[in-house]
């Protein structure tokens, strides 16, 4: 055998093995296949923050009522409604509204108050105010502080956008009421007393008037 075609054999040998090297790293196709798109890993982790951001507890929410009770899921569909409402803050213009009514309650003058009640609770403290003055009685009242103020209950409706939020108090004022001849016919002028109270403020979220009114009292 020549030389030359030893070469050749050689030559031939060595082309015959890079090709099966090379089917073996880079592999086979068949017909067309569209390239891969692969993800960064940085915008893997992006992704993965954002799809658990919408997992997260709302605070406002959890520290007032069990996360995933009705009255967390109702206080989550009225900031659906209106994303500027906090509990925390209605909490806080609840507290203050307390104080505001019931002592106006007590000096037998709604009329500052007045935009701030429903219908019937309206009736109800004027009924009342109209019989001490029938019968000559005056009050004497000095607010305390409110030593309590807890979210008891909370419904919304998504039909009317209508919203209720129970709120518990616990208020201590020194309060007496005295008759027509200045005796004390009820509670003690010298002496405070705590008062309970679950009050029921309801409004339709999403209107421009931002002001709850006072529709149930217990």
């Amino acid at each position: 055998m020549s030389n030359s075609l030893i070469q050749l054999l050689v030559l031939a040998g060595i082309a015959i093995f890079l090709i099966l090297r090379l089917r073996n790293v880079l592999g086979t196709r068949d017909g067309y296949e569209p390239p891969k798109m692969e993800t960064p890993q940085g915008n893997a982790r992006r992704f993965e923050v954002i799809e658990g951001s919408a997992d997260q507890i709302d605070n406002d929410i959890a520290d007032h009522v069990e996360p995933g009770s009705p009255a967390a899921q109702a206080l989550a569909l009225m900031k659906r409604v209106e994303p500027d409402f906090g509990v925390g803050l209605f909490l806080s213009g609840a507290k203050g509204a307390y104080e505001m009514i019931l002592m106006a309650f007590e000096r037998g003058d709604l009329s500052d108050v007045r935009p701030f009640l429903g219908e019937n609770v309206a009736e109800a403290f004027q009924s009342v105010i109209d019989q001490r003055k029938a019968q000559g009685q005056t009050v004497e009242a000095q607010f305390l502080g409110t030593r309590e103020t807890a979210l008891a209950g909370a419904n919304f409706d998504p039909a009317t956008s209508e919203a209720e939020v129970s709120v518990r108090f616990v208020g201590e004022l020194i309060a007496a009421t005295r008759d027509a001849a200045g005796e004390v016919v009820e509670g003690d002028p010298k002496s405070s007393r705590k008062q309970r109270d679950v009050w029921t403020f309801a409004r339709r979220m999403g209107q421009d008037d931002p002001n709850w009114q006072l529709v149930a009292t217990g």
